[in-house]
């Protein structure tokens, strides 16, 4: 059997069932679930992965599942090598919340394979990581071919920022050692017709802000006008630090230099694209996006940094809104942060632009819960490069591409500080329409499969 079709069997009859019971298991990240511990769906699918993978081992594979007390798992798959090098693997298995808005017949512990599609929450970001390495790994050992040492490592707080992966990187640090080669396959596609690497990540500042203006709620017939509103006061500070007619973010210490060869490449990539750049989001109708100049459209999403409102709290929801001017407003703040950008300094000039001289002497809190730094990949190997493009032709006959991502990996950006000689394959299944964090998340089951085939072929084709 060639290598596809072992790769397309063992997908039909080992991975797309354990992604179907996997899904089913609500494992939000830690950020959203604080009594993990306790509801116990972290360990539901900590034995899920470790049976399935037991169950499918790669000769003379060794599982090990480091645990500290209070804090999520990580699994690691040690596999050793017959030739020379040190490969890393990376996904997760933690999920985001489910969300509202699914549509009819879909949900986020439900899961339901449509038009070659499978959704459900976290299937495609990225819990068939794990299930998709060690398919590569053994269709390369069922034709008994050489390979370097390869670790597979799977974390459970990555959707948090991955709080808890600095201590597991110390304490696994003799296992880990110093990694030729990073697969991580928790990345995004821009199509579904070649192999896309991701080049560069953006970074995250995750907070709350806080606004209080008394100690309780008040009839609104009495006090507005007189008492300023909670939410018009958080208006005013969130135009300290972006503009809302543009959406420009106004502090410069949230902003870097796009590098030039990121901007050709982005060239690039709009040129294979087109407007699918702009098509693959669920707009309603008549509605534009921020730029009609789609390289413009594409940095602003990779490049540059940007505010979104992602909760709320201190704000009834409208069936139950009587006429009361409130307390307090309370916002959640997401704030990407482009590659180059040190999170801390910007955090910093955040807290101090939303902090300083509120208006009318309300208090201001500012509560952090997120930071991540950014990424940007140092330049790609002769041999890897040629290993990509070759992959993506034979599976898919088209070229490979790269694309800078919007989102956060933050392994990635621990990986690049501490190993700056390691070369990097980030890629992944959120190509169009797969709505990772969002309704209707879905993996796009034969571009899974042929993704496989691709990194299958770059871990044979490591060079000797």
């Amino acid at each position: 059997m060639s290598s596809i079709n072992y790769i397309n069997s063992f997908w039909d009859e080992k991975i797309i069932p354990a992604l179907i019971d996997y899904i089913k298991i609500p494992n939000k990240s830690p950020s959203f679930d604080p009594d993990w511990e306790n509801h116990g769906h972290m360990d539901r699918v900590l034995n899920l992965a470790v049976e399935w993978a037991n169950n499918n081992m790669p000769e003379n594979g060794e599982l090990i599942v480091k645990k500290t007390k209070g804090r999520t798992p990580v699994i690691l798959i040690d596999i050793p090598g017959n030739r020379p090098g040190n490969i890393l693997m990376y996904g997760h298995l933690d999920k985001q919340p489910e969300m509202s808005g699914w549509k009819n017949n879909l949900g986020p512990w439900t899961p339901v394979i449509k038009n070659d599609k499978l959704y459900g929450r976290g299937g495609a970001d990225d819990g068939y990581a794990l299930f998709a390495s060690l398919c590569a790994i053994k269709s390369l050992n069922k034709d008994s071919l050489l390979l370097p040492r390869i670790l597979i490592l799977i974390e459970f707080s990555e959707e948090s920022g991955s709080p808890d992966l600095p201590h597991y990187m110390g304490l696994c640090s003799d296992i880990i050692g110093s990694p030729d080669l990073v697969v991580c396959l928790d990345s995004g596609a821009g199509d579904y017709k070649r192999l896309w690497t991701t080049t560069s990540l953006r970074g995250l500042i995750g907070c709350s802000l806080r606004v209080d203006v008394l100690t309780e709620g008040v009839h609104s017939g009495g006090a507005s006008g007189h008492v300023p509103s909670s939410f018009r006061i958080a208006r005013q500070l969130l135009s300290r630090i972006e503009d809302e007619n543009t959406g420009d973010i106004l502090i410069n210490g949230l902003k870097t230099d796009i590098p030039g060869y990121r901007k050709n490449e982005t060239e690039k990539f709009v040129s294979i694209l087109g407007n699918e750049v702009v098509d693959e989001f669920p707009w309603i109708d008549n509605m534009q996006p921020s730029t009609i100049n789609n390289v413009e459209g594409v940095l602003r999403r990779t490049w540059r940094p940007a505010l979104s409102i992602v909760g709320a709290d201190g704000i009834p929801p409208s069936e139950n809104a009587g006429n009361v001017l409130r307390p307090f407003s309370q916002l959640q703040l997401s704030i990407r942060i482009p590659p180059l950008v040190d999170p801390d300094k910007a955090k910093e000039e955040l807290k101090n632009v939303l902090t300083k001289n509120p208006p009318y002497g309300a208090r201001v809190l500012l509560d952090f819960d997120e930071l991540a730094s950014g990424w940007n990949a140092p330049e790609t190997a002769l041999w890897l490069s040629k290993s990509m493009n070759s992959a993506s032709e034979k599976f898919f006959k088209a070229p490979a591409c790269s694309i800078g991502e919007g989102g956060t990996i933050p392994f990635m950006a621990m990986l690049g500080e501490q190993f700056p000689d390691a070369q990097f394959v980030i890629t992944g299944v959120l190509g169009p329409g797969s709505n990772a964090h969002g309704p209707n998340e879905f993996l796009h089951i034969p571009y899974a499969k042929k993704l496989t085939a691709c990194v299958a072929s770059i871990l044979n084709d490591f060079p000797l």
